[in-house]
């Protein structure tokens, strides 16, 4: 059994929590609060700048022009591509996409961030991996379960978002990270492979607590008893 599958196997039960979750199962059923959805989105418009960050400096640990083509092409997806399933959010919600930008992170976005950064500055390459791979792997999981449990038609709200993370695209791209993973794993110590796992199921945790910031819109403490 490859390290990543290994890594999937063991955060099965997250990945069933996040599949689950009332947001998830919401763009299942076309039903999402509007008020979640742009929550969603400012976060995660900031998260992914953050993300394309990270690649960064993998790319700076990088020792061979494989890897930088990789971490560099995963750039180009997030800048190109991953802007359509955003796009189909504000179009459902009637809000122009530039209106989204440029907010604060709420603190699980923020706490995210902050541990994909601290174990790209502090840690090998193999733990930057595991600390990303959680991102675009359940992405495509709950593309695919989605399609494959609610089978949305051309007029479902989110059939564009379902349909763009159950794509090949998509698949090849996360493919692409469990190889590099699975190839740093082979020669890794056993420490640096717990180090790795540690990092791999925070992050897989910190994916349904997304969710769950999103679909509660999750403020700061002081920040939501002003609001009030």
């Amino acid at each position: 059994m490859s390290f990543t599958q290994q890594l999937k196997n063991e955060n099965q039960d997250v990945l069933e929590q996040i599949f689950a979750h009332s947001f998830v199962q919401g763009i299942g059923k076309g039903d999402v609060p509007h008020d979640s959805i742009a929550h969603y989105i400012k976060a995660d418009y900031e998260y992914l700048n953050a993300f394309m960050h990270v690649y960064g400096l993998a790319v700076a640990k990088s020792a061979q022009r494989e890897d930088i083509e990789l971490f560099n092409e995963q750039i180009g997806f997030i800048l190109h591509s991953e802007v359509h399933p955003h796009h189909n959010f504000c179009n459902v919600i009637g809000v122009d996409y530039e209106a989204l930008q440029g907010y604060e992170l709420p603190p699980t976005a923020d706490h995210y961030i902050k541990h994909m950064l601290y174990h790209a500055h502090t840690g090998s390459l193999g733990e930057i991996l595991a600390a990303l791979l959680p991102c675009p792997w359940t992405y495509l999981e709950i593309g695919n379960e989605l399609l494959r449990q609610y089978q949305p038609n051309d007029s479902h709200p989110f059939y564009t978002w379902i349909n763009f993370y159950a794509e090949e695209e998509v698949a090849g791209l996360t493919g692409q990270l469990c190889a590099r993973l699975d190839k740093y794993a082979e020669q890794a110590s056993e420490m640096e492979k717990q180090q790795m796992k540690t990092a791999f199921r925070k992050s897989c945790q910190l994916e349904l607590a997304f969710w769950e910031m999103s679909y509660t819109c999750e403020q700061w403490p002081l920040e939501e008893a002003v609001s009030r």
